[in-house]
């Protein structure tokens, strides 16, 4: 959590500036396209990493669909987690929160700078409510990141906790590719008793169409997906291990 505390005091200035910024263009939002909002967020991502010595390397990304709306279903590690995502993906995408959390300063602007979903994890009908809504969206091209380990446990390094399925009926409702995100080391971060510049690892996996998981349960897709990226980073883990051995 050091450096979570030392990122946000060299960076007060600029969080000051996109708060008041933000909260300018949101009262005038039919004057900013997704595309300069998802712009701006990724802007103070990359003064945030710059500052702070932070570097994220992508695996990948030619697995990303060309065309049309798909969700992401990364492994969590912690706060870094989602501007892990943004800063090594083009096309504009969006997240998923609790909606407890989703109100704190400057989270509460970046949501609104993607267009981002609030659930109300005590309360089913509001999901599926929610649910529905961005079935819509990606259906019609949005991009979402939504994270089926629910939440994340402090400095819990690269280990997994089991996938929950319900995450996955989201892409089956909207009938869209699901992309497999391995995420290795985002954790030190903000997360660990880590302090200094860190490089985090973000595997776009191959793409499962619609067509693959069709006719799988929720729960079945959900070990499918899981499998999947633990054994991405159980990959990149050994070839690190590999590589010290040989230094």
């Amino acid at each position: 959590m050091r450096n979570f505390y030392h990122t946000i005091l060299i960076n007060l200035h600029r969080i000051i500036y996109y708060v008041v910024k933000t909260r300018i263009w949101m009262k005038h939002p039919e004057r900013h396209s997704e595309e300069e909002r998802y712009g701006m967020a990724n802007e103070m991502i990359y003064y945030m990493n710059k500052s702070s010595g932070y570097e994220t390397e992508a695996f990948g990304t030619e697995n990303l669909p060309a065309e049309g709306g798909y969700m992401l279903y990364p492994n969590h590690q912690g706060k870094y987690d989602v501007p892990g995502i943004f800063a090594t993906h083009k096309k504009p995408c969006s997240f998923v929160m609790d909606e407890k959390r989703s109100h704190l300063v400057l989270v509460s602007e970046v949501m609104w700078m993607v267009d981002g979903k609030r659930l109300e994890l005590d309360n089913p009908r509001q999901t599926i409510t929610v649910f529905r809504e961005m079935a819509e969206e990606l259906k019609a091209g949005r991009k979402f990141i939504l994270f089926p380990e629910g939440g994340y446990k402090e400095n819990n390094g690269n280990v997994m906790e089991p996938f929950k399925a319900g995450s996955f009926k989201l892409a089956q409702m909207a009938k869209v590719p699901i992309v497999p995100v391995a995420l290795v080391d985002s954790y030190k971060v903000f997360n660990s008793d880590h302090v200094g510049p860190v490089k985090t690892y973000v595997y776009y996996l191959e793409p499962i169409p619609y067509e693959e998981y069709k006719g799988l349960k929720s729960i079945e897709i959900a070990h499918m997906v899981e499998d999947r990226i633990r054994a991405k980073i159980e990959e990149h883990l050994a070839n690190r291990k590999a590589e010290e051995v040989l230094v």
